[in-house]
């Protein structure tokens, strides 16, 4: 069963972040990737979002000149007395599970929670929290390939290395790379809602939201071009067509495949057999109705093909552990 905690706002008024102050944390050996996911997510100018988008800067509790991954050098933009101003500190990467974490880092970090701020990790970031203790006794992630060593050094944490992000409220944990995105995409639906997420979400030329309880481990073979073009026609099919039953043997007919190949493929491809796949994403639609429109549970249930209201209440409760209306007025 998927992690309900993964998929919930951990706040009841998500439009307006307490404090929009958000820091990155850089290093020597800056993980450059996960850098620039923070960075695009949280550093650029938003004009749709108004004057409440977060304010970002980068940090180093280091050296102020430091190298990066791929041959760069950098310069932090901020202080550390902007690191204990923010409500929000980001941890991307770290340099490797056998560098050791500095002390001032670690301090830096507890003192920062202590005084309220939300502190997240990407990938190897979760070595960082780890050294400082904020991870003891809670549920945490980190890329698989270091989720065994992980647990190993720190036995009081809770390694789930099966799903993409944790978050526990005031400490969120991400998988891989890839994973970084998807948490910081989930934050700013936290605090701003769907609708503001989605427009930041198409600026990235990405799906809005993945769930916090997916895999990291699905098998996605890189298909053929012909067939690979069929399988992004018959998602986009499908998406373009949630109000529209669907058949196994309707999307093999629609897809050109024989219907054993088609879920076989599809699965390699999503990671979820086809009519489970269309269920969350219309669960997923639904659950951006509820937060943006005052649609009626009824006419949300006829559009994204869930039939009735009690359908609607029925899926919704069974996987995000609430009612649809519970759930809306919790973004009123």
């Amino acid at each position: 069963m998927p992690d309900k905690t993964a998929f919930m706002p951990k706040t009841e008024n998500p439009r307006l972040p307490a404090n929009r102050r958000v820091v990155s944390l850089v290093y020597d050996g800056l993980c450059t990737f996960e850098f620039g996911i923070t960075a695009e997510v949280f550093g650029l100018d938003r004009p749709e979002a108004g004057p409440d988008w977060y304010q970002f800067k980068s940090v180093s509790l280091e050296d102020q000149f430091l190298h990066a991954c791929g041959g760069l050098t950098i310069a932090a933009t901020g202080t550390e007395a902007d690191l204990h101003q923010a409500g929000t500190i980001i941890v991307p990467g770290w340099r490797g599970p056998d560098e050791p974490v500095p002390e001032q880092i670690c301090k830096a970090l507890v003192h920062a929670h202590e005084g309220g701020a939300r502190i997240v990790s990407i990938c190897g970031g979760a070595y960082v929290l780890a050294a400082a203790g904020l991870l003891d006794g809670r549920r945490a992630t980190t890329h698989w390939r270091f989720a065994e060593d992980l647990a190993r050094r720190y036995p009081a944490i809770e390694i789930d290395a099966s799903c993409l992000y944790v978050d526990e409220g005031d400490i969120l944990t991400s998988a891989g790379s890839s994973a970084g995105i998807d948490l910081c995409l989930h934050i700013v639906r936290s605090d701003f809602g769907a609708e503001l997420t989605n427009t930041v979400a198409r600026r990235l030329v990405m799906y809005s939201h993945r769930q916090g309880g997916q895999s990291q481990f699905i098998e996605r073979p890189v298909p053929l071009r012909r067939e690979a073009d069929r399988l992004s026609s018959i998602l986009d099919h499908i998406l373009a067509n949630l109000h529209h039953p669907h058949t196994i043997s309707s999307l093999a007919h629609h897809a050109g495949m024989s219907e054993r190949t088609f879920q076989r493929r599809f699965h390699a491809l999503t990671g979820l057999p086809p009519l489970k796949w269309i269920l969350r994403e219309r669960l997923e639609q639904a659950r951006i109705l509820l937060e943006t429109d005052s649609a009626e549970p009824d006419d949300i249930a006829s559009v994204t093909g869930l039939g009735s209201a009690e359908n609607l209440r029925l899926q919704f409760g069974r996987h995000y552990g609430v009612s649809p209306l519970t759930y809306r007025h919790r973004f009123a």
